[in-house]
């Protein structure tokens, strides 16, 4: 990995206000509960939001949008109601796996996790089968309000072409490191720089780039990588 050096530091910064400025407040996550954003949070793993959308929908008509419910009700059903967002029985598993193990640990008591400090809260969800760290860093930032910086393939594209990190990538925990160095402990402002970065790799910085449309396109860039 290419070290954070001062001359990059800037950059990062930049690149924020670059983005907001063009692509203005995302209002990521789009949840009405801390519960939603959780199982969200699962669900969307190796998938589009837009299938995440119809198997919360599903979720919501059946009454069972909370974990509670999710603990309570048989895998199969549970399965069957997020079937649009792929790997279902997966991810149901990995629904009661957390669920599961929020009732054996905190008594179903998310207060009491995210009461945690950050570093001993991030251990407890990776504890849990199926919770990497980019699902323990969402639910920790968009449900618990806990500064820690969300880094995903759009991240990793994105700072590649724009010699941040190397383009063979870097480790997850050096790329949030670059982040959490270089701006303030604040929640808000992770969870949008988080969410200007996923839509700027949806709509720009494709695999096939199109920076002439990116707010991007003056900083130094190769969308060859």
């Amino acid at each position: 990995m290419i070290p954070m050096d001062r001359s990059s530091r800037p950059i990062v910064r930049q690149m924020y206000d670059l983005l907001y400025a063009a692509l203005g407040p995302q209002h990521w996550w789009p949840a009405d509960t801390r519960e939603e954003v959780i199982i969200g949070a699962i669900l969307t793993q190796n998938t589009s939001w837009k299938n995440v959308e119809r198997a919360i929908g599903s979720l919501r008509q059946a009454d069972c949008l909370t974990l509670r419910r999710i603990n309570s009700i048989a895998a199969d059903r549970l399965a069957e109601l997020i079937r649009s967002s792929g790997t279902h029985r997966v991810k149901a598993d990995r629904l009661k796996n957390l669920t599961r193990w929020l009732q054996s640990r905190f008594d179903g008591d998310l207060d009491a996790l995210f009461a945690l400090e950050r570093r001993a809260a991030r251990r407890e969800l990776l504890s849990v089968t199926g919770i990497g760290p980019e699902t323990a860093d969402a639910i920790l930032l968009y449900a618990g309000g806990v500064p820690t910086f969300v880094v995903d393939a759009y991240t990793n594209r994105i700072l590649r072409r724009h010699y941040i990190i190397s383009p063979d990538g870097s480790d997850y925990g050096a790329t949030q490191a670059i982040f959490e160095r270089t701006l303030p402990p604040d929640d808000r402002l992770y969870g949008e720089y988080h969410a200007l970065l996923v839509e700027t790799g949806k709509r720009f910085c494709r695999k096939r780039a199109e920076c002439e449309r990116c707010p991007l396109v003056a900083l130094p860039h190769d969308p060859s990588i």
